[in-house]
């Protein structure tokens, strides 16, 4: 039974994960940056000063990183947090990082008698605060059945794809793909009503209204029409997320010569917009590339 998770990587998805798996569990949070632990023990989150003293004992360690890189250093480079988890413990991967080298993390955990749950998800902050994600999973059953009251506390919609490490990962590259070739379509659609004169709001308005409205159009729309306001829109998702996210969709439909031109496209457009300064802004800014500057007043 599980009583016990630490979360490692307190960031924008990390902390509201904390904070909500601690309504039922005793949770232990650490990240690299301090402020972000004292942010997590102002709601109900025991800090930890180090990740090995966040993991010890815990039952299901949920891990929040934002490359493959940094999870492989997090569990065997110099933090080396596998030698200090529980023997039956499971970590919850939640983040993209591909499915390159995923198979070789769970034969490394195994020989800690540790398993992994590939468990990528979909959201954003607000949502992981409510328990509202959509979490896709590729889980041997015995370590799925270990992590799911951790995961269904998290998960409005839990859709297991497959048995295995890398299976979750897999889905969720397909998922990011159709999520930024939607980003940027909404752009280009949004910075192509502002050219013709039209009012951005009823623009979008409309648009949502019929056949050509997305999860995206929705989500992201009202936040590029807020990309060139002072500030900016709130940052609930970065730009450079997105760099990542179909660099990796790149990487794998290569690995299968498989041609993915629009989803390329895209890419070039997250690229662009983190090349002039705008990768630490909401996702949203991309309509900042293909329109530097609103026509309509």
């Amino acid at each position: 039974m599980t009583t016990t998770v630490a979360v490692i990587g307190l960031g924008a998805m990390g902390l509201p994960m904390a904070t909500r798996l601690a309504e039922k569990f005793e949770v232990r949070g650490f990240d690299i940056a301090a402020e972000r632990v004292a942010l997590a023990a102002e709601q109900g989150v025991t800090a930890a000063a180090s990740g090995a003293e966040a993991v010890a004992g815990a039952d299901a360690v949920l891990v929040a990183v934002r490359t493959p890189q940094q999870l492989t250093e997090l569990l065997f480079g110099g933090s080396g947090l596998a030698a200090h988890l529980q023997p039956g413990a499971v970590v919850l991967l939640t983040s993209t990082v591909g499915t390159n080298g995923i198979a070789e993390i769970a034969t490394r955990l195994a020989e800690h008698e540790v398993q992994l749950v590939d468990a990528p998800l979909s959201g954003g902050p607000v949502r992981a605060g409510e328990g509202d994600l959509l979490i896709v999973v590729g889980a041997e059953p015995s370590a799925l059945e270990k992590a799911r009251p951790v995961l269904e506390q998290l998960a409005s919609t839990l859709s297991v794809v497959g048995d295995k490490p890398g299976d979750g990962q897999a889905l969720k590259t397909v998922n990011q793909l159709l999520c930024g070739v939607h980003i940027a379509a909404a752009a280009e659609a949004l910075a192509l009503a502002d050219a013709l004169g039209l009012d951005r709001a009823k623009t979008l308005e409309a648009l949502t209204a019929g056949a050509a409205n997305s999860f995206m159009l929705g989500n992201r729309g009202p936040r590029a029409l807020q990309a060139y306001d002072e500030g900016g829109a709130e940052v609930l998702s970065r730009l450079d997320i997105f760099v990542k996210d179909l660099g990796i969709v790149g990487d794998a439909a290569r690995a299968h010569h498989l041609s993915t031109p629009v989803a390329a496209a895209a890419e070039q457009l997250f690229l662009l917009g983190e090349a002039q300064g705008l990768g630490a802004l909401d996702d949203s800014a991309v309509i900042r590339v293909v329109a530097p500057e609103l026509r309509s007043a």
